[in-house]
């Protein structure tokens, strides 16, 4: 296959607001051992793009500058040592940067073929969230058949990969959404209650809901906002799981001895500084646990918009808007 010398991808000439990004040309990135080239067919838009444009995320060393971690597409080249994939294969994967372009390389044990039956833009819309939510509510919380789970952010891509996961590995599902439409649209992937955190306590709700027990799991991307909060409506040997700061880093005059008097447990994690190792192995298992789901219909991505690429600036304004309910993609090609 000849490829071309140099691509089209998104700029970040600056940091600040979505229309700062802006599109130029640059060499063709070349795989490294290890390492598969995709031409890019479509491409998730995330959280972790945003925090990226605004120069609050910055990416690790060896990564590409260039903005984007969920890609989907074909393999038009291999690098070295790469035995597990084959030129025309159409996968989609976790990139570590530079999925906003016409071509992205990607570590072989970061990407999966498409989910039978699943075209490019579907496919995009799985690989980071799914990648978040398995490594941070099932390995790292253990959330498991029987327990009760507190997802905050439903709506959102997350949320909505989460409450499908929670559900279809027999957990009951609770979650958090700012409208009366996004509190529906929970239910209806399977949340059992959706709490309308703008009109109603969330922990006073999970309180009735759990006779006084609370939840054995949180997910939370809000954080210091919702900290105490978080920790009244754990159960005894529950579990907190963090993966945002929406509402900020830092929080005060918490009262910490419930953490004590309930054994709780506090953890979080962000995906990108994850060595290739670890990530390999969260693959691995959403490979074997998820993928036959996905194939099944059993959980799907939930698709709010797809957007020419050329429309970039406009998906940022939209998933800064907040007024999305599940992932937005962008089609490359």
């Amino acid at each position: 296959m000849t490829l071309p010398s140099s691509m089209r991808h998104v700029d970040l000439p600056s940091f600040g607001g979505p229309e700062v990004m802006a599109f130029t040309s640059g060499p063709l990135p070349q795989p490294k051992p290890g390492e598969i080239l995709v031409q890019v067919e479509a491409v998730g838009v995330n959280r972790p793009d945003v925090a990226q444009r605004q120069g609050n995320y910055p990416p690790p060393k060896d990564a590409s500058p260039i903005l984007g971690l969920e890609v989907a597409g074909k393999v038009v080249a291999l690098g070295e040592g790469v035995e597990d994939f084959a030129i025309g294969d159409e996968v989609c994967g976790l990139a570590n940067g530079g999925a906003y372009a016409e071509y992205c390389t990607l570590p072989a044990g970061q990407a999966l073929r498409f989910p039978r039956g699943y075209d490019a833009v579907k496919a995009a819309a799985v690989p980071e969230t799914f990648f978040t939510v398995w490594a941070n509510l099932f390995q790292m919380a253990g959330l498991t058949e029987g327990e009760s789970v507190l997802i905050h952010g439903g709506s959102s891509g997350i949320g909505t990969t989460a409450i499908q996961l929670a559900k279809a590995f027999g957990a009951t599902v609770y979650t958090t959404a700012g409208s009366a439409e996004k509190c529906a649209a929970c239910e209806k992937i399977g949340a059992t209650r959706a709490i309308n955190y703008k009109t109603e306590d969330f922990v006073e709700v999970v309180q009735q809901l759990t006779e006084g027990q609370g939840v054995d799991v949180i997910l939370d991307m809000i954080g210091a906002a919702y900290f105490e909060k978080n920790i009244a409506a754990l159960a005894k040997d529950g579990c907190l799981s963090m993966i945002a700061f929406l509402g900020g880093r830092v929080a005060e005059n918490v009262n910490l001895a419930p953490i004590m008097v309930k054994r709780l447990t506090i953890t979080g994690s962000t995906m990108r500084p994850r060595t290739a190792e670890e990530k390999r192995a969260i693959r691995d298992e959403l490979l074997s646990q998820v993928w036959p789901l996905l194939e099944a219909g059993t959980v799907a991505p939930v698709i709010h918009a797809v957007m020419p690429f050329d429309q970039v600036v406009d998906a940022h304004r939209l998933m800064e808007s907040s007024s999305h309910i599940g992932k937005i993609v962008l089609k490359v090609r």
